[in-house]
């Protein structure tokens, strides 16, 4: 539990930082609404929202919300806090709740495999796998200590373990059945997963990010980031990877792991998004959008309290805020 700890235990610091961003944010807010949106995403544009509204929508889920993530119509998020821990269910079109369901102790990360949602369970080292159209437990498979946020490669699903001494790992468990393929090492402290078409990529609490080929695990590259990585996401081109210590994302191409630019944002970067155009970053004080191509922020979006968790449903960003138990839709 020690990563998670370092998360809550920042929110004092969180708060006593709010004087030394909030006049940042609120510059940024009221930027006129029409300000760089022919760079927006169109879909918004399709629902009559060409204007970057500094407003949200928030539905109430479980306790202490992080992960969250979108199966094609619903959105489901990990409710860390709930006893026993439990995934809710909600309709990305309204926000509608439908189904609270139960997984293992302290829920983390979800994640979509196409017909399914995976949760890992932190407490138990476990993770859970539901059929998304119902929520109907199908198995829970038995990873390692401190599992984080997952990720999909078309035909598994890749999960890290941190164990509180020595390096950590990540295991590929067949998506099928859950059946453990291959477990590798990768840094210390690892925590979030992402995959670029061909390979998996692993944030490490030791600031570097390993790259390891999806067919075979074969470690193909570490790279130094900025301190304390921790989510990650993929553009198409570039992985993305926000340093939580370090208040900035690093831009890195996938190709070679070459460093492209580093990024200020708010304290406290946590998980972070791509919607086709600009990557989203949930932090302790705010959503920030930033563009894709070169880094520039483009906006913010004021918070009441740390933002974990975010996804995008084709239309719209969703962040998990877990102070106030909701979910935001941008």
């Amino acid at each position: 539990m020690k990563r998670v700890m370092i998360g809550i235990g920042l929110v004092p610091l969180i708060v006593a930082g709010v004087s030394l961003i909030s006049g940042r944010a609120q510059d940024a807010s009221a930027v006129p609404p029409t300000v760089n949106w022919p760079a927006g995403n169109p879909l918004k544009i399709a629902l009559l929202k060409w204007y970057r509204a500094n407003t949200t929508t928030r539905f109430t889920v479980g306790q202490q919300p992080y992960g969250v993530a979108f199966d094609g119509a619903n959105i489901w998020t990990a409710n860390f806090g709930d006893v026993p821990g439990t995934v809710t269910k909600l309709r990305a079109s309204d926000g509608e709740v439908l189904g609270t369901f139960n997984v293992g102790a302290e829920p983390y990360g979800v994640t979509f495999d196409g017909a399914n949602v995976w949760v890992s369970n932190q407490q138990d080292g476990t993770v859970t796998k539901l059929r998304a159209s119902d929520g109907k437990g199908l198995g829970t498979f038995r990873v390692g200590p401190v599992p984080g946020w997952m990720a999909f490669d078309g035909a598994h699903v890749w999960v890290t373990t941190a164990p509180s001494q020595g390096n950590g790992s990540v295991s590929k468990l067949r998506a099928s059945d859950g059946k453990i393929l291959g477990t590798f090492t990768v840094g210390q402290g690892p925590t979030a997963v992402a995959f670029d078409g061909a390979n998996v990529w692993v944030t490490n609490g030791v600031n570097t990010v390993s790259k390891l080929r999806a067919q075979d695990g074969k470690l193909l590259g570490t790279f130094t980031v900025g301190s304390q990585p921790l989510g990650i996401a993929f553009d198409g081109a570039n992985m993305w990877i926000t340093n939580r210590g370090g208040s900035s994302v690093s831009k890195l191409r996938a190709s070679d792991g070459k460093v492209l630019g580093t990024f200020t944002v708010p304290l406290g970067p946590y998980g972070i998004a791509f919607d086709g155009a600009h990557i989203w970053v949930a932090t302790s004080l705010a959503v920030t959008e930033l563009n894709a191509a070169d880094g520039t922020t483009l906006g913010y979006v004021n918070t009441q309290t740390p933002t974990i968790g975010v996804a995008f449903d084709g239309a719209n960003i969703w962040v998990s805020e877990f102070g106030l138990n909701v979910v935001h839709k941008l």
